[in-house]
């Protein structure tokens, strides 16, 4: 469902800011897979994700989504292959409109704007049963306006909305590092049942070594732009903290971590 193969990028090329982000990553994923990454500041997490959605060209490599090879395709055209949640929870929602309006806008992206009704009774119904895969409550309050929510439930539903019309490849950009850690259990909770439910491959980047280990089937940890670790299976379902900065020693030779990776 994705390769990348052999992806460079380097900001401020030729200067003093010079800055190598991302150096031969190759990466695979297929059909279903939920793979954490994790990994720690400037070690080309967020570069990685904003290379496949298309934030930026790459100085080299490929990427492929769903057979597609996207590498040259602005951002835009690659948005309908894409499902995206990030940092910031203001970002994914419209906070003026109703949480059923915004689930209607998310639902009809991409097709031909008609004149006909703008929610139908039916589509009411399926918008509350959506609702209720979130365990928030918010199958009972569709015509509430999205500014009035809390930033754990409009992450919640902006997950939903970027699920609504099941893309090829989903990204969550710390879509729960903005939020209190109870608030962030819930959502991750939410998580796992919308990808579940659809099956769904999903990239999610993390600080937090626990959620890394404890969601997906499979675990990535990058370093100076490249990934170091590549754990699944039996190896990740055994996984401890210990063990993985363990692992991230011997592998890089490093014995420093980055302090946001080890308070998360």
């Amino acid at each position: 469902m994705l390769d990348v193969i052999g992806v460079r990028k380097t900001f401020n090329a030729g200067t003093v800011n010079e800055k190598a982000a991302l150096r031969g990553v190759d990466l695979r994923l297929d059909d279903g897979d939920f793979v954490t990454v994790i990994g720690g500041n400037g070690a080309g997490k967020s570069t990685l994700l904003n290379a496949i959605a298309g934030v930026w060209p790459v100085d080299e490599g490929t990427i492929s989504i769903g057979g597609v090879d996207v590498t040259h395709l602005a951002e835009h055209k690659r948005a309908k292959y894409i499902g995206r949640v990030f940092q910031d929870p203001m970002m994914g929602t419209a906070a003026s409109m109703q949480i059923e309006e915004n689930l209607a806008l998310a639902a009809r992206r991409g097709q031909h704007r008609t004149l006909k009704r703008g929610i139908t009774a039916k589509e009411r119904d399926e918008y509350k049963e959506l609702l209720k895969i979130l365990d928030l409550g918010l199958e009972d309050r569709l015509t509430t306006k999205v500014g009035l929510l809390s930033g754990g439930q409009r992450q919640a539903l902006t997950l939903l909305m970027a699920t609504l019309r099941r893309p090829d490849l989903l990204l969550l950009d710390e879509h729960t590092a903005a939020l209190d850690p109870k608030t962030a259990a819930k959502v991750l909770e939410a998580t796992e049942r919308v990808v579940k439910k659809d099956n769904l491959t999903t990239l999610m980047i993390t600080h937090n070594m626990r959620d890394a280990i404890d969601h997906g089937n499979r675990l990535i940890m990058m370093f100076e732009g490249k990934i170091v670790l590549d754990i699944s299976g039996e190896d990740k379902k055994h996984l401890t903290v210990e063990d993985l900065l363990a692992k991230f020693g011997q592998t890089t030779g490093s014995t420093e971590a980055d302090d946001k990776l080890l308070l998360g």
